[in-house]
């Protein structure tokens, strides 16, 4: 079996926590009744799931997050750090970084977590579904999202016909965590060769799938909660979080 390392993408500014994050790095946000860190929450999952090497991709604030991780020994786990470098922009140039930075080779999966995510998914099922396939990338989805604004029903003379009040998308939603295999990494770098930002899902997954490589859904009822805006971190159930994750505790 290959040999799965994870990439947690903790870099970005936050600039949607703002101005929570002028002073804190959004990974390191306090979350539920306990106010652990949501990194922690993320690495407390991994180690739970045996996924114990894992790199932060870093940039603002980046401190905050090693004086409190240092080298994972206290977690169970090894983790180690990389910079993002200036020239190589979005989540794919952070992950193009880290393998020219040898975090990870050609030979092994790759598990992508977003930091502003806080779930307690079967990693575990996650993996095993990427290697069963042979798939080259698997993405994890969610059903029900429940979009956080009202969504209304127009006629043709912009007549409101019908109102729902933040309803659930029936088509899955990707969770911001991603299986691939360390051979594409080729494909993000010919994608980076032609843009000047890649993304991961937006870029990256469309541009595997027009080539017809193998791409995979992960569906999941797990819970999820993106906690990447003020809105969303002052909406968040600490009921919830402590139901759902005290596990890991």
């Amino acid at each position: 079996m290959n040999k799965v390392k994870t990439m947690v993408l903790c870099g970005g500014e936050g600039k949607r926590l703002r101005p929570i994050t002028f002073y804190i790095q959004k990974t390191m946000i306090p979350i539920g009744y306990s106010e652990k860190p949501l990194l922690e929450y993320i690495v407390r999952l991994l180690k739970f799931h045996k996924l114990t090497d894992i790199t932060f991709l870093v940039d603002y604030k980046a401190q905050q997050i090693s004086n409190f991780f240092d080298d994972g020994a206290r977690f169970g786990v090894s983790i180690q750090y990389i910079q993002d470098n200036k020239l190589l922009k979005g989540t794919g140039g952070s992950v193009i970084n880290a393998y020219h930075q040898k975090a990870f080779d050609e030979n092994d999966t790759i598990l992508i977590f977003y930091g502003d995510i806080i779930t307690n998914i079967n990693l575990t099922e996650l993996i095993g579904f990427h290697m069963e396939r042979g798939a080259m990338a698997t993405m994890a989805i969610s059903s029900g999202f429940e979009v956080r604004v009202g969504v209304a029903n127009l006629s043709e003379t912009s007549e409101i016909q019908g109102f729902i009040e933040k309803p659930k998308l029936e088509k899955p939603v990707s969770i911001g965590i991603l299986a691939f295999n360390g051979k594409v990494i080729r494909e993000v770098e010919d994608l980076a060769r032609h843009k000047e930002k890649v993304d991961l899902m937006g870029d990256f997954i469309p541009h595997l799938i027009k080539l017809g490589k193998p791409v995979y859904g992960f569906e999941c009822e797990d819970f999820w909660y993106d906690v990447g805006s003020i809105e969303a971190y002052e909406k968040l159930d600490h009921d919830k979080v402590k139901s759902t994750m005290s596990f890991l505790f």
